[in-house]
């Protein structure tokens, strides 16, 4: 793995944190996982299920993570028992990254006005809930300060063709970020909403048409380029560290100025 050269403001050497969402080397979340091991912290990673694990327990080894632990979030205590675990290894945390996002197949490819009651309370539970959840079990572990990261599109703001039921999820798992942000930031806690370019993971696999928004991306964005995972982790890395102290609360966008373009 490369070692980069980085300014004693944004080392993360001592800090401890989890990794919630890695699914395979192609995923936001393990973008996230290198920047921030190879700024030297300390990492907790987690898998869905065995069906994942194979895929992810290379990663989580090569990464030298001290702890590797099941967690699907629509299952009852799974969330509780590893921070539970995280609890005991180390005592405390200084960052948390959540990203993970979910609609069942109906949902995501139909109509917003169509979605079905369950459907929409799967979506939500698992995309904006679990943050949540994350949030309120990192709080009293981060006694002395963290940050906190939750992975969003632009979706949530502008309608996004055939990105439906998706945006409103994010939209909500935005402004949950916001009422965090002001909640737990006298307590020394920040909360960061990431909103990422399009890039070509698992989860955007199941949006329709994806390879033209892409396209379109690269085309219209300010910088002509798409972004890569690593451009997100080290974005995140930024922000986790003591350089950015007094930042918090927003949507930060990572897309090359895409966000911008009418």
């Amino acid at each position: 793995m490369t070692q980069l050269s980085i300014s004693p403001h944004e080392t993360l050497a001592g800090k401890k944190g989890i990794i919630i969402g890695i699914a395979n080397q192609h995923s936001i979340a393990y973008g996230c996982a290198k920047a921030f091991q190879q700024r030297g912290a300390e990492l907790a990673i987690t898998y869905i299920n065995e069906k994942g694990r194979p895929f992810v327990e290379p990663l989580a080894t090569g990464l030298g993570a001290s702890l590797f632990l099941p967690l699907d979030v629509l299952q009852p205590g799974q969330m509780d028992a590893v921070f539970e675990e995280v609890r005991k290894k180390w005592g405390r945390l200084d960052f948390a990254i959540h990203s993970i996002a979910f609609a069942p197949k109906e949902a995501l490819h139909g109509r917003v006005v169509d979605v079905t009651e369950a459907d929409f309370h799967t979506a939500m539970n698992v995309s904006c809930y679990s943050f949540i959840e994350m949030a309120r079990l990192a709080e009293p572990l981060m006694d002395k300060g963290g940050t906190l990261f939750a992975m969003s599109y632009y979706g949530a703001e502008k309608v996004i063709k055939n990105y439906n039921i998706m945006g409103p999820v994010k939209a909500a798992l935005e402004s949950v970020c916001r009422y965090t942000a002001a909640e737990l930031g006298p307590k020394g806690i920040r909360v960061h909403a990431i909103s990422p370019g399009p890039l070509k993971t698992r989860a955007a696999s199941g949006i329709a048409e994806f390879d033209e928004l892409l396209d379109k991306a690269a085309a219209e964005a300010p910088s002509r380029s798409l972004i890569s995972i690593e451009d997100v982790g080290a974005a995140c890395a930024g922000l986790a560290s003591d350089s950015a102290k007094l930042i918090t609360g927003g949507t930060i966008y990572i897309d090359g100025g895409f966000h911008i373009m009418g």
